[in-house]
Formats: C-alpha cells, sequence, structure tokens
C-alpha cells in the first residue's frame, strides 16, 4: 500500500465518478482540427480510450491507495448536504466491497472502448457511441460508490437509457425490441424498488447507508424489513438477473453490439447482487431471513434452467445462436451468487462476491471472443459454425480457438481458474446456512446446484468441441487469428483469471471484513 493522503482519495473518487460524464459532454462537443487525426471519428474514439484509461489509472491508484489492513472501513469518504428537507447527501465511499467492482468497471469500459476504437459497431456517427459508453460508466460507478439510499437508485436508473440505445442504435438483429423488452423489464422492477428504498428511509429517518447497516435492522419492525426487502429485491431480482425474471436477458445479449454484451454481462448484472449485499443483507436482516429460503430455491432453479437451456440451444439441429448461449450461462451463473448471498453466512456472502468478479472476467471475455468469431464468419449460428463451412478454430485461427476453450473451461469452474472458487464457497454457504434457516433446506439447494455444475460441464465442452474442433478438413481455410488490439483488449482478462484462480486470498482478503463487517451489523 503506498500512502496516499484522504483528500487526495476523496479526488480520486470523485474523479472516477463524475470523470466519464464530463468526458460524455466533450465527446458531442466538435474536436479542435489539431486532434482530429484521420477524422473526427477516429478523433471521438480516441477521446473515449483516452478517458475510460484516465479512469482505469485512477481506480488502480485509489486501490493501491487503499488501506489494504483496514477493508471493512469506509475510505475516500465524501459527505456533502444536498437536499437537506429529506436529508439527501452526496455521500461517496469504497470498501472491500465495492472496490474490487469499481476496478472491474474501470477495466471492462477501458478494454470496451480499446477494442471499439479499432472495431468500431454498425452504426449511427461514434459521438453518440462514446457518450452513451462513458454515461454508463458514470453511472454503473457511481452504484458501487455511493452511500445514500436515494442516490443509489438514481445511479442504479442512469445507466438504463444508455444501455437502451446501445442496443437500439448499434445492435443486429431484433435490436428495437430486444431493448423495449430490456427498459420495460428494468423500469418496472425499479419502480417497485424505489417504493422500498422508500420505506426504509421513512421509516428509519435516514437514506444513510453506513447508518442503516450500523443499525442492522433495529430501527426497522419485521413487517418494514419484510416489505422492503419483497420490493426492493423485485427490482435487483430483475437486474440480476434471477430466474424467472431473466427472460429479458437473452434477446438483448443476442441483439447487442459485442461491447455492449461485455457491460452487460461484466458490470450491469452485478449491480443487482451488488444491491442485495450492500442494502438488504445490512440494513434488513429479518426480512431477508424471512426470504432467504425463496431467494435460494429461485437462484438454484436458475442454475439448472440457464443450464439445460444452454445445452438445448448447444445440439445439433437446434439453430442455437452462440451469444444467446452464453447469455443463458449468464443466468446459471448468477444463480450460484444468489444462493451464496441466501445462505447468509461469510462463507456464501464471499463466494458469491468473488463469483461475481469472476463471473465479469470470464464471461466478458467470452462475449469478446465470441463477437470476434461473429466477425469472422458473419453468423453465431452454432449449426453454421460446425457446419460443413464450420469453424474448426483450432485449425484455422488456432490462438482465437485456443484461447475459447480456455475461456470455456474458466466459466464451467475448473480449478486453479477465477470460476471455481466462487462456486465453491456458494455451494459451502449453502452446506451450513445462517442460524434459522432450514439445514436440509439448503442441503438439497446445494446438492441442486453441485447437479448444475454437472451440466455446466457439458454444455462448455459440447460448445467447444462444435466450435473450436468442427468439421474435419484436410487443408483448412485460414482466417484471421487474434489481431493486436484483440490481445490488447483480452489479455488482462485472461491474465486475471488465472491470477484469481491461483491467489484467491487477492480478493477474499479485501472481501472478507467488510463481510464480517456487515453482518455483524456494521460492528468491526
Amino acid at each position: 500500500m503506498i500512502d496516499i493522503s484522504e483528500s487526495v482519495m476523496q479526488f480520486l473518487l470523485a474523479f472516477i465518478v463524475a470523470g466519464p460524464l464530463v468526458g460524455a459532454v466533450a465527446a458531442l462537443l466538435p474536436a479542435p482540427p489539431g486532434l482530429r487525426g484521420k477524422s473526427p471519428d477516429q478523433a471521438v474514439l480516441r477521446h473515449g480510450v483516452t478517458v475510460t484509461g484516465a479512469i482505469l489509472i485512477a481506480a488502480i491508484v485509489l486501490a493501491v491507495g487503499f488501506d489494504h489492513d483496514h477493508p471493512s472501513k469506509m475510505q475516500a469518504t465524501t459527505d456533502i448536504s444536498w437536499i437537506p428537507a429529506l436529508d439527501v447527501r452526496i455521500h461517496l465511499g469504497i470498501d472491500g466491497i465495492s472496490l474490487p467492482l469499481l476496478v472491474l468497471t474501470a477495466l471492462l469500459t477501458f478494454l470496451c472502448a480499446l477494442h471499439s476504437y479499432f472495431k468500431m459497431p454498425s452504426g449511427p456517427s461514434p459521438k453518440g457511441f462514446v457518450a452513451l459508453i462513458l454515461v454508463l460508466e458514470s453511472g454503473t460507478l457511481a452504484t458501487f460508490a455511493v452511500l445514500d439510499l436515494l442516490l443509489f437508485f438514481l445511479a442504479f436508473e442512469m445507466v438504463l437509457i444508455p444501455m437502451y440505445f446501445l442496443i437500439a442504435r448499434w445492435g443486429g438483429a431484433q435490436k428495437q425490441a430486444a431493448a423495449w423488452k430490456f427498459i420495460l423489464y428494468t423500469l418496472l422492477g425499479s419502480v417497485v424498488m424505489l417504493l422500498g428504498l422508500l420505506l426504509i428511509g421513512l421509516k428509519s429517518g435516514t437514506f444513510d447507508m453506513v447508518a442503516l447497516a450500523t443499525d442492522n435492522g433495529r430501527g426497522l419492525t419485521s413487517s418494514v424489513q419484510v416489505t422492503a426487502v419483497l420490493a426492493i429485491g423485485i427490482g435487483l431480482a430483475v437486474k440480476t438477473p434471477m430466474w424467472p425474471l431473466h427472460s429479458w436477458l437473452p434477446d438483448a445479449h443476442t441483439a447487442a453490439p459485442t461491447v455492449g454484451s461485455v457491460l452487460l454481462a461484466g458490470v450491469l448484472l452485478k449491480m443487482g447482487t451488488y444491491g442485495f449485499v450492500r442494502i438488504l443483507l445490512p440494513i434488513a436482516p429479518d426480512g431477508l431471513h424471512t426470504f432467504a429460503p425463496y431467494l435460494a430455491a429461485f437462484a438454484v432453479a436458475g442454475i439448472i434452467y440457464g443450464s439445460l437451456a444452454c445445452l438445448a440451444l448447444a445440439r445439433p439441429g437446434a439453430k442455437g445462436d452462440l451469444k444467446r448461449l452464453i447469455a443463458y450461462s449468464s443466468v446459471g451463473h448468477m444463480g450460484f451468487v444468489l444462493l451464496g448471498i441466501a445462505s447468509m453466512t461469510p462463507t456464501g456472502v464471499n463466494g458469491a462476491l468473488f463469483a461475481n468478479i469472476a463471473h465479469g472476467l470470464i464471461t466478458g471475455l467470452l462475449f469478446f471472443l465470441v463477437g470476434a468469431v461473429k466477425d469472422r464468419y458473419g453468423t453465431a449460428d452454432l449449426d453454421t459454425l460446425s457446419g460443413a463451412t464450420g469453424a474448426a478454430l483450432y485449425g484455422r485461427a488456432p490462438r482465437l480457438g485456443g484461447l475459447l476453450a480456455f475461456t470455456a473451461v474458466a466459466s464451467l469452474g475448473l480449478p486453479g481458474l477465477a470460476g471455481f472458487w466462487g462456486e465453491m464457497l456458494a455451494l459451502f454457504g449453502a452446506f451450513d446456512p445462517a442460524a434459522g434457516l432450514s439445514r436440509p433446506a439448503f442441503l438439497t439447494f446445494m446438492s441442486v446446484a453441485a447437479f448444475g455444475t454437472l451440466l455446466t460441464a457439458a454444455y462448455m465442452l459440447i460448445l467447444v468441441r462444435r466450435v473450436c474442433m468442427g468439421a474435419k478438413r484436410e487443408e483448412p481455410h485460414l482466417i484471421a487469428d487474434i489481431q493486436g488490439y484483440e490481445f490488447a483488449a483480452w489479455t488482462p482478462l485472461a491474465a486475471l483469471t488465472v491470477l484469481a484462480g491461483l491467489w484467491p486470498a487477492v480478493l477474499l482478503g479485501l472481501t472478507d471484513p467488510a463481510v464480517q463487517k456487515l453482518l455483524a451489523g456494521g460492528k468491526s
């Protein structure tokens, strides 16, 4: 840890949250002639790389300056009165739970901007595209940094409009329908969530998340907690997404441009599960305890449903879309996150947070790779890719095929890679849930979820066999292998997948003290 003053840390966090918004406004302005390069379009794309790169550097410096000896303590805090009548404050801060998500968001957004500089999605002018990416980044980063319930809601909603336009304007087939489905599902869920947040704030007399977490629900009656968890949980479950509120996700992923899918899977889905941990777990523990068995049941249903859907799409003759298959796999993976949270134990919640980061790294990389395959073949249809004119990536683009196989086995939870630890800890959490929860029920949930890991391995290995091996050829026609810009955008994700798998203590050392404090009612 480098000793950085608290004022500098405060500035860095404020810059990380507000910087992308300033960059989005600047992206819409005419570029000075000297900065246009070959064209104004190139200039604005370069602007996107520059701004997101600056945010990533600030996030890394913030992580380096973070007091790793006290990760449960809120650091880099800013607390300014905003709406005194409602006691709403501009309250920012990070701890061991939010810091990894902050860095992950900054990293994925930068890699998406870098990828787009060389491979801009087909659609309108890049000006709007870059501005939307930056607004999306600001809203996501704010979600993980704010410590006021109403600010959390505003940041939570801020990402919806840019993602809608990214899908509707730069997406593929059926983009309008997918974008409308995305916005309607998430907005309806958010309306219900707002009611729950207002209920907590009005009944407790404050919207401050730190004060509420410290109180640990003691100022809220059981009936208020149950009502609040039901309302807030629906909004968070839609964004997660939890089965059966997931049906917007496959359509959105299938239609979205590559970078849209990367951000949707790698960042936006984490906002829902983060809300469960940051809001419901410490602020309304009795209400979450009431719903924990149902949350676990929906979680394991999602694991099995997502895996079976992937198996159905992977079978020959199913006309399965590769992007759609990866989208359904996210439903299953996020099921493990919800199962860990539902256990309400340090082990399970730590597993959920680890699985969150692992899913962002691995599935983000998978969508990059699937986008590359689709660009090279003009389709993501599995039957076409594995047919007579199939991919056979090992023979036609060996580096691309090898990286796709590596990411697939990381996704199925191979020990030694990032996907393993989160799922294993979530299962351990379900094996011995919190006091008062039915252990036989959670043992059943654990067994079903463990079976889901076998189904995950099955469909991922089928995917590798069909796409990477494909039809046997005596003289395979070579296609473009991994390009330089792709190597730059993908290598950090692959390296972090290995690092997190081999050295999980880096992440667990941050999250565990913060989780212990949350579960203890904010007491260190």
